[in-house]
Formats: structure tokens, C-alpha cells, sequence
């Protein structure tokens, strides 16, 4: 897929796939014949999981780490395991934290009535 499909499909910019690309959070794309960016599905797979990380509030820097770990490939599954969960640690207190206060604005807008 061109990357305006892959745009499309995950809602980022081509602008920033490309400043993905720049950085080393993406692998470079392949080029067709004219020499324009082709992204196969493996592409939109790893876009989406980066969304999700992004979403989650992991910091750029930390999701370079994990693909840097996950370009090396073979002998680095321990260390990426570490990473997430680590993340999906700070996204479980995130997630308590955000639920007492919603619990508190819950409470505010129950005082004032119907």
C-alpha cells in the first residue's frame, strides 16, 4: 500500500510516518518502481501496535528502545517482554488513578441533582 493508504487506514499523517521512518521507529519502506514508499501489511501491524503505545503514553524515546530491540530480532524477546510489561504497569496505576477520579467527579455532579 501507498503510504496515503496506510495513512488513511491508521489515522496518522504521511507526515509522520515519514518523521517514523526518519527517526528509526519504522523501518524504512520499500520503493516500487517510481521510487514512492510501498508498505506491505506487516507495516500497518506495527503502526497500529506504535498508536496503541503512543495512546498508552509511552514516551517516544522508550518505544525507539522497543524497536530497536525488535529490528536486532532473535535474543532480545526477554527484554521487550520487560519493556511491556513495565508499560502495562504504568498504564494499570494510570488507569486507577484515572478511575478515583472519575469516582470524584461523579460524586460532584450527583451533588448537584436532578
Amino acid at each position: 500500500m501507498k503510504i496515503s493508504e496506510l495513512a488513511a487506514r491508521t489515522g496518522l499523517s504521511a507526515h509522520t510516518i515519514r518523521y517514523y521512518e526518519r527517526i528509526g521507529l519504522m523501518p524504512a519502506a520499500k520503493r516500487d518502481g517510481s521510487k514512492h514508499r510501498f508498505y506491505d501489511e506487516r507495516a500497518l501491524v506495527w503502526v497500529e501496535f506504535l498508536g496503541n503505545l503512543r495512546t498508552t503514553g509511552m514516551p517516544i524515546r522508550e518505544m525507539l528502545d522497543y524497536a530497536r530491540l525488535r529490528a536486532a530480532g532473535a535474543g532480545t524477546e526477554a527484554r521487550r517482554k520487560a519493556m511491556l510489561t513495565q508499560h502495562r504497569e504504568t498504564v494499570r496505576l494510570r488507569v486507577r488513578v484515572l478511575a478515583d477520579c472519575l469516582d470524584v467527579l461523579d460524586a460532584k455532579i450527583a451533588g448537584y441533582g436532578d
